[in-house]
């Protein structure tokens, strides 16, 4: 199956060079460029990708607009949003995560972890490094967006004891490997409970599944050691 992919950034140089990476493999293809979040929008629309890859700082609506956008579009729910940024600890990043983003990546990304993050995403996985998630969670997303409803402990009853530990180590940031090896169960029984949670939960993937996890009070936030930028 070829993942189709969305370049949503005003620079054209950054199109280009992803567009190289992309269709050099033949697993994944471009199928259309944003210069905007507005012209992203209805790119999406057209051609349903199965990811966007999004930058946040453009010019008229900008990326975060714009994956709120898609990420509440119903018709465009297979749809992943990857965001591309220069800064891991940043407002707008937070908010694109409550807005339904499935993770974020570093401008300064190599060419393997480019292309091994938008497999990632694609995959119906998020894309969170731990230590920055923690610092993000600390500051921006325990905390709900105006006008949002915050998780509560009550949330979590529909889970049972065992999803409830699964869910505590994604949002820990481990992981369906990881947690395998930690709780003695296989990949594909972890990748289950996962996706059980969200499915009760009603999260939309793995990222919002942490959000929940910390707003909710099942792992709690501590200040992070100090992230360079």
């Amino acid at each position: 199956m070829t993942i189709r992919v969305l370049l949503a950034d005003d620079q054209a140089l950054l199109r280009a060079t992803f567009r190289i990476l992309i269709d050099s493999c033949e697993d994944m293809e471009v199928v259309g460029e944003a210069t905007d979040g507005a012209q992203a929008i209805d790119l999406a629309r057209t051609h349903r990708p199965d990811l966007v890859l999004m930058d946040i700082r453009m010019p008229g609506t900008d990326g975060l607009a714009a994956t709120s956008a898609i990420c509440a579009d119903p018709e465009l729910s297979a749809t992943r949003v990857l965001i591309l940024t220069t800064l891991e600890i940043d407002e707008d990043v937070a908010e694109a995560l409550r807005a339904g983003a499935s993770g974020f990546l570093g401008k300064d990304v190599t060419a393997d972890g480019f292309l091994d993050a938008l497999r990632t995403v694609a995959s119906g996985e998020s894309l969170l490094c731990p230590l920055a998630t923690r610092a993000l969670i600390t500051r921006f997303l325990a905390t709900p967006a105006e006008g949002s409803r915050l998780a509560t402990p009550e949330d979590l009853t529909a889970l049972t004891a065992r999803e409830r530990e699964v869910m505590g180590r994604v949002a820990e940031g481990h992981s369906n490997e990881e947690i395998a090896q930690k709780l003695l169960l296989s990949p594909l029984t972890v990748r289950a409970h996962v996706h059980t949670a969200m499915t009760k939960l009603g999260a939309r993937d793995r990222a919002q599944l942490v959000v929940i996890a910390y707003q909710s009070g099942l792992v709690r936030a501590v200040p992070p050691p100090s992230v360079g930028r």
